[in-house]
């Protein structure tokens, strides 16, 4: 992942309704949530959710893809994965006390 990318991916998330949507089509996995159901799950407008959805879309964090009159929306999980792996990708290479795949003893 380019330093470009992951800064788009990081402010797309950093603000808390979108983040609150990202997590929610996480948890929800592949299938995803209609618009809808995320509007309802967390009591945001249509015309809020929309903004956001475009802005995670923008940052290519979230997939839409149509589903009869309704449009689902699913985590891009490859792309959360980048960027997982972006941010972590050095973690400890400088520290020989840190062992990442040991949370007590993680980078921190």
């Amino acid at each position: 992942m380019k330093i470009t990318d992951a800064v788009t991916a990081l402010a797309a998330i950093a603000q808390e309704t979108r983040l609150a949507v990202f997590r929610a089509l996480v948890v929800a996995g592949p299938d995803g949530l209609s618009a809808g159901r995320i509007a309802d799950a967390l009591a945001v407008a249509p015309a809020t959710l929309s903004f956001h959805l475009k802005e995670l879309d923008r940052a290519g964090l979230v997939k839409a893809r149509q589903d009869g009159r309704y449009v689902i929306y699913a985590a891009n999980f490859e792309r959360m994965n980048a960027l997982l792996g972006f941010l972590t990708e050095n973690c400890c290479r400088d520290s020989a006390g840190c062992n990442p795949k040991t949370p007590s003893n993680f980078c921190g």
